[in-house]
């Protein structure tokens, strides 16, 4: 509910200001000043990237190159995403549109073939969590909807800013109904007990996947590759991200430029996450982040327009 809300809130900032970037907007809502810094603090997002690139060659090393060097895996996996964000904007957006349909639905065959596996007493008792339990539950979860954010720099692109809105709360409940989905079928199949000892226990669902005759074996190879598809979306926005929120701001500095400096520097804090300790301790500051890159400051920049009256032309 508050992913949903806050998606609602950043389509109706970014169509309030059609076809103007974040930088631009802001600094009419917040003075110049203001604007620097909060696009400065988007910039950022390349953490994000490096974040995504620690937990791909994590999975990886864990389930399909155990004998590769986890630094070798990042440094693949980084040059592909640079690779990607070297394009241009519209192609990045492009791919996401390609990969959502084959993620979808390889996610829903994996479900359906597993189905025979579900046990519904696994699932049980329900609604018996206490409210700080929930709250808690809430906070961890708000962290797989970070990223909506990202609609204040692609927003400029958009063609009817009217619909904004209808089509952010559609694309946000996608992935809710898919990770309800998902995690029903993951503790029904293997039980919270199993799960609570797991690292990544959707892709551990995959390998439970045993399809007659045995024609086909290693399903858990299929659901991998959908999630470095995933990932490699996730990684890629983020850091084409931080490229337009510096690029608003240093206009003679070039793309190419901007890859060259964050490449390494990705690189270099993916590597220093050195156990699944350092991941969680990173993902609980992103979590932080989030909710203040996604939640406070679009809130606040929506509340401060129309108190003010700027609004950008139609």
């Amino acid at each position: 509910m508050a992913a949903v809300f806050f998606a609602w809130v950043i389509a109706k900032l970014v169509a309030r200001f059609p076809k103007q970037h974040f930088f631009d907007f802001t600094q009419k809502i917040v003075t110049k000043p203001v604007a620097c810094v909060l696009t400065l603090l988007y910039a950022f997002n390349f953490l994000v990237s490096s974040y995504g690139t620690r937990v791909i060659s994590s999975a990886s090393k864990l389930y399909l190159l155990d004998n590769t060097p986890t630094e070798v895996i990042s440094l693949v996996f980084l040059l592909l995403v640079t690779y990607g964000v070297a394009g241009s904007t519209v192609a990045l957006l492009r791919i996401n549109l390609m990969f959502f349909f084959i993620v979808v639905g390889i996610i829903l065959l994996l479900q359906m073939i597993n189905f025979g596996f579900f046990e519904a007493e696994n699932i049980k008792p329900g609604l018996i969590t206490d409210w700080n339990g929930i709250l808690n539950g809430s906070k961890e979860a708000y962290l797989y909807f970070v990223g909506m954010e990202i609609l204040l720099f692609y927003g400029f692109l958009m063609k009817r800013p009217t619909e904004t809105s209808k089509a952010m709360i559609i694309g946000i409940t996608i992935p809710i109904l898919l990770y309800l989905i998902i995690f029903i079928f993951t503790i029904g199949v293997l039980s919270n007990d199993v799960v609570r000892n797991m690292i990544y226990p959707s892709i551990a669902i995959a390998k439970e996947v045993e399809l007659p005759g045995g024609f086909f074996e290693r399903f858990e190879s299929v659901f991998f590759t959908i999630m470095i598809m995933t990932i490699f979306n996730t990684t890629a926005m983020a850091f084409n991200v931080s490229i337009l929120a510096l690029g608003s701001i240093f206009h003679t500095v070039k793309k190419g430029v901007w890859i060259l400096i964050l490449a390494p520097i990705i690189y270099i804090f993916a590597m220093s996450l050195q156990s699944i300790i350092d991941l969680h301790h990173i993902r609980q500051f992103f979590i932080y982040i989030g909710m203040i890159s996604s939640a406070l400051i679009p809130s606040l920049l929506l509340v401060i327009s129309k108190l003010r009256g700027v609004k950008g032309s139609e």
